[in-house]
């Protein structure tokens, strides 16, 4: 009897400590990258075979939508920020293009020093830069060191109704000098943590592998409302 009650007992501690499946989380941290900045990465990595950089730099453009994470790394951030672009605002992306183990790419905000990004976001005045998170509940975590232009696109994106926390783990809070979105002229940008039950939202059947988020019909209409609801904000 005494065996049946203990196991009841831990049984209900378990459930009471687990986490709900709608927990939203960070991106779990990194023990490290398998690069520490782009001059390894190139060293090791085929341009073309491997990783791809994009860019497209309007004359005159004071924005610049980034995604360094881009392509299958953090998918469909490259999507995003090329939406957001559009041939009005500056556009950047590392797409990650392997077969297998794009995260190997992966170079976190504050060591990414890819010499065409750089020069990208310190031509322009306000940057946003575009990158997935963890979590099976549909939020955004908005960081970065504008703190007037978080406030914006926080409150532009809840008037078009997607969730955003209200707090940022302090891992994704992008509000380090270093990060490639504060390097524009201004010396700070906003920072976009989208988890990936948001992200699923953007896409019919919730599929985020690169051939489905590369086809423009398999976009739904939340993503093209969420770029909307970001670039309202930028004014």
């Amino acid at each position: 009897m005494k065996t049946i009650l203990a196991a009841v007992v831990a049984n209900l501690l378990v459930i009471g400590l687990a986490p709900t499946a709608h927990a939203v989380s960070a991106e779990p941290a990194r023990v490290r990258d398998v690069y520490a900045d782009y001059a390894g990465l190139s060293a090791h990595e085929i341009e073309g075979r491997d990783y791809r950089r994009v860019q497209r730099v309007p004359r005159g453009a004071r924005v610049a939508h980034i995604a360094i994470h881009g392509g299958a790394i953090e998918a469909p951030t490259s999507q995003l920020a090329d939406q957001a672009a559009g041939r009005r605002y500056a556009y950047y992306s590392f797409d990650g293009i392997k077969a297998a183990d794009n995260s190997d790419l992966h170079i976190t905000s504050t060591h990414f020093d890819e010499p065409k990004a750089l020069k990208v976001v310190a031509a322009v005045d306000y940057t946003v830069s575009w990158h997935a998170a963890a979590g099976s509940a549909a939020t955004t975590y908005v960081g970065g060191r504008d703190t007037t232009l978080i406030k914006k696109v926080t409150a532009g994106l809840r008037a078009a109704g997607f969730p955003v926390s209200a707090s940022v783990p302090e891992e994704i809070g992008g509000d380090s000098p270093r990060n490639i979105a504060n390097r524009n002229r201004r010396g700070m940008g906003v920072q976009l943590e989208i988890s990936r039950g948001q992200r699923e939202l953007f896409f019919d059947g919730g599929k985020l592998n690169r051939a489905w988020i590369e086809n423009p019909a398999n976009r739904t209409k939340a993503f093209y409302r969420y770029v909307a609801a970001v670039n309202r904000a930028l004014g």
